[in-house]
Order: structure tokens, then sequence, then C-alpha cells
């Protein structure tokens, strides 16, 4: 069932997964009005407990999102301050989020893709930062998780050059996780989220958190992070009930409390 939040962005439910479509033709190119309407549906999203993770791809087969709109950059400071808040905010919702990337993810597209937790694309896709073959470069984060993603020398070619990589090469630098027909995208992109979404959403949220805030500091501060969240997991309603489960052999229900 659609519902739309705002004009360049659709919204369905499948179960517990949001399907956000961003619907900006002619190439989806990030507009205030885009990142505004990424921001307004995750964070309702995020407020309905029902939800459990999230999907963001692009209308048509063309494009997931080409980048920033060019029309607005006039007003750079301001679309960079949404922009920039909605890949802080995908990377520290509590929901794991999928970028189903159907087709030409460059720019800002890219940064968005590099903010999700997993990365499934179509053969046809590419995705590059070209910023550089404009006079400027990455405003959205991409000089920052690109190299944590795929490491410092691939990553300093693609922010060097600006040249795109297709999505075998994607494949194998790590950038994106799985690469399937486009046909088979959304099946396959729902069926990933599927799996996220019967997980245990606490646990789910800890990870991600152990994850992102421990690459930001030294090993011995990561594993600081990683055993204060396992120890709060440990004392939750839902690490009983796996446990419990496990040993009664029977799947698990998950409260997220």
């Amino acid at each position: 069932m659609a519902d739309t939040i705002s004009q360049p962005v659709r919204t369905e439910r499948e179960g517990a997964v949001l399907l956000l479509t961003i619907t900006h033709p002619p190439a989806n190119a990030i507009s205030q009005g885009v990142a505004s309407g990424i921001l307004e549906a995750l964070g309702q999203a995020e407020a309905d407990s029902s939800c459990r993770a999230m999907i963001i791809t692009g209308e048509g087969p063309r494009f997931f999102s080409a980048g920033a709109d060019v029309t607005e950059f006039l007003d750079a400071t301001s679309e960079t301050s949404v922009s920039l808040e909605v890949t802080r905010r995908l990377e520290a919702s509590r929901l794991p989020v999928i970028a189903a990337i159907n087709g030409i993810a460059f720019g800002g597209g890219c940064e968005i893709a590099l903010a999700c937790d997993l990365r499934i694309c179509a053969e046809e896709a590419r995705l590059g930062q070209p910023e550089i073959k404009l006079g400027i470069m990455p405003g959205w984060g991409g000089t920052q998780r690109l190299p944590r993603l795929i490491g410092r020398g691939p990553a300093m070619e693609i922010l060097l050059t600006g040249d795109p990589v297709d999505a075998a090469r994607a494949l194998q630098l790590g950038l994106v996780n799985r690469v399937v027909a486009a046909d088979h995208l959304r099946e396959e992109a729902l069926s990933l989220a599927g799996t996220l979404a019967d997980r245990p959403p606490l646990a789910i949220a800890a990870i991600k958190r152990a994850v992102h805030q421990g690459l930001d500091g030294t090993l011995a501060d990561g594993l600081h992070r990683e055993f204060e969240e396992f120890a709060r997991l440990f004392s939750s309603d839902d690490a009983r009930e796996g446990i419990t489960a496990f040993l009664q052999k029977r799947k698990p229900v998950w409260t997220g409390s």
C-alpha cells in the first residue's frame, strides 16, 4: 500500500519493511524536497514499533539518484545541511537500511547509499563520486565513509578521478554486498529486508552503534563500546527470549524490550 510522504518521495509498507522510492525525474536528484521527504519518512518509520527495516531505491530503471539537484546549488549551504542530516540519520537509525541501487548512484546519491547498512545493486548500476569534475568535492560523507568501506587506495582513485565503477567492480571492492538482475532487485531487497526485520531490533540497533561509533576511535575504544552494548543487551527481555527459544527449539518472538 502506497503512502506518499511528499511529492518526490513515495513510501510503501511490505509487512515490517518500509520501502522508500525517490521519485524526482528526470534523474532522481537529491533536492531539499527529496531530503526532507526521506527524513520525514524515516522519522515516521522509527516511531512505529511494527516497522523493523527500510529500503531506499529510485524510481525507474536508470537512476537511483544522479546526485545533488544542481538547480539548488546557489543555495548550497542550505541544501548540504539537510542532505547531510539524511546520511547521519540513516546511519544512526535503529532500523537496518538497505540501498536497492537500481541504476546510476552518483555524488549525493552514492553518499546516501554509503550511509545505508547494506547495498544491493542491479547489474546495470554504476556508482561514483564525480564532484571533482565540477571543481568541488563530496560534502555528505563520501570522503569519510568510502575509505572506511573499501579502503584508502581504491577510495582515493574513485574520489580523485571522479570516474564511476560498474556493478561488478563495486562488488569486487566491497562497495556493494550483492549484484542481481534488474528485474530481481526489488524481490532481493525485500527478501533481505525481511530477514533483517525478523532479527531482534535491540540487537540490530546495538550492532549498528557498536560498528559506527567504534570505527571512529581506536580498537581499544571500539572493544569497550562493544562490551557496553553486549552487557546492556544481555539483560534485555529479547536476550532472555532468544536463549529460552533456542533451548525450547522454537522460533523467538522479539518485543524490542
